[in-house]
């Protein structure tokens, strides 16, 4: 794992080769990512679903602790998401972080297992979210340094699909695991670290590659630098983020409105399925259409279903609303990576998908716990009404007219 890094233009990251045609704008690198994703979302798959039933009913916290527990998770990793995109910036280097953020991810699980109490489920938490937040600034732009030009959306979704493969496969293994241990809902923490310690094993055929600009960045960015388009995306992205609360809540609607363990977990691995379906062709459109358009898209069918979520009164609409949603993820989560990833300079990618990730983190830990206090303090549907709003209010924010100011790469906007 400690090849001398190489250049974008390499041979060893040409593009892979399927049946004798190419994957175009998935070069090895972006394989082995995927590959690496995949493993690692199987793990965390086979967990996330069923920590908020161990939270409420296992150990007897209240939903309100559930928010609170996922937005600190979340919160303490935003800060690391920037730090480790800059650290990576600065020393060109992008796997030993992403390596040691796999690493804690998988203690994480192992530390679930051993939780009696729910500050043990957030140290557990923390542990998992700080891995996330080491390795995730620089794997993206690993995964952008490892693309050529123009086929930025393709290779973010084709790694976004790959990853959710994961989290098809995971709750799937959880139900199974579920169904043969009842109740002992430890056990399944204890099996999915296996596969979260597993998912270092790709990372010995992923190269480093040193961006374009090289490295060696100023300590602190030029405002200049950054396209004006970048700052634009940034703060709708954010604000989208501010009413887009963890999917927990969506997981504790369900069973809210009478879902049984197995139907809620059934549900999130369709919406899964959705996404990672849609994932690849969808990133694949982004790059030939624009990536803005994709998330008008997807901003705007999260305002739908959450307006959905909150007026229904019976589980059974809760299906179709859980694969609408999945639409709304495959049009925006590798899009706006994407799209952030074109509009960085190449030698301050990782800082500035660090600072993207981070301010998403830091929203998100606000609007998990106003959705927490919400639920509890006013009812289960009004965490939905605020996301209704927020996202058709972003969706409508991204139709302005774009701003007169090249991207650093590609056709971005």
């Amino acid at each position: 794992m400690s090849t001398p890094p190489r250049r974008a233009n390499d041979p060893g990251l040409e593009e892979v080769q399927v049946r004798g045609r190419r994957l175009r704008g998935i070069s090895r690198n972006v394989l082995m990512l995927g590959l690496v994703s995949f493993v690692a979302d199987v793990s965390s798959e086979m967990a996330y679903p069923i920590v908020p039933v161990f939270l409420t009913m296992t150990l007897g916290a209240s939903v309100p602790v559930v928010g609170v527990i996922e937005g600190i998770a979340e919160g303490a990793a935003s800060f690391l998401k920037l730090f480790s995109g800059w650290f990576s910036d600065r020393v060109g280097r992008r796997k030993p972080l992403v390596v040691a953020g796999y690493g804690l991810s998988a203690t994480g699980k192992l530390l679930l297992a051993l939780s009696f109490v729910w500050p043990q489920v957030l140290l557990a938490r923390l542990v998992d979210r700080v891995g996330k937040g080491v390795r995730t600034s620089p794997r993206d732009a690993l995964i952008a340094d490892s693309t050529s030009e123009g086929y930025s959306g393709r290779a973010f979704g084709f790694h976004r699909a790959m990853d959710t493969a994961g989290a098809v496969i995971g709750p799937l293994f959880a139900l199974g695991l579920v169904a043969l241990a009842g109740e002992r809902l430890r056990l399944v923490f204890i099996i999915a670290a296996v596969p979260a310690f597993l998912s270092v094993l790709p990372f010995l055929r992923v190269r480093e590659v040193l961006p374009p600009g090289g490295t060696g960045a100023p300590l602190f960015i030029p405002r200049h630098r950054v396209p004006r388009q970048f700052w634009f995306v940034l703060a709708i992205t954010v604000l989208f983020a501010l009413t887009n609360s963890s999917d927990a809540f969506i997981i504790l609607r369900g069973r809210d409105l009478g879902m049984s363990l197995t139907a809620v977990v059934l549900a999130y691995v369709l919406y899964n399925t959705l996404y990672s379906l849609l994932a690849y062709p969808l990133g694949d459109l982004s790059d030939r259409l624009g990536k803005r358009p994709l998330l008008v898209l997807g901003f705007a069918v999260f305002g739908f279903v959450y307006l959905g979520f909150a007026l229904i009164d019976g589980s059974a609409a809760m299906w179709p609303l859980f694969a609408a949603y999945g639409v709304y993820v495959a049009a925006t989560e590798g899009v706006a990576r994407s799209l952030v990833s074109d509009l960085a300079p190449p030698e301050e990618r990782a800082t500035l998908l660090g600072l993207y990730h981070a301010l998403i983190s830091g929203a998100t830990v606000a609007s998990s716990a106003i959705a927490g206090v919400l639920w509890d303090l006013v009812s289960p549907r009004t965490p939905f009404f605020l996301g209704a709003a927020g996202g058709i209010a972003c969706a409508v924010l991204m139709l302005a007219p774009p701003l007169r100011t090249a991207p650093a790469r590609g056709s971005a906007a």
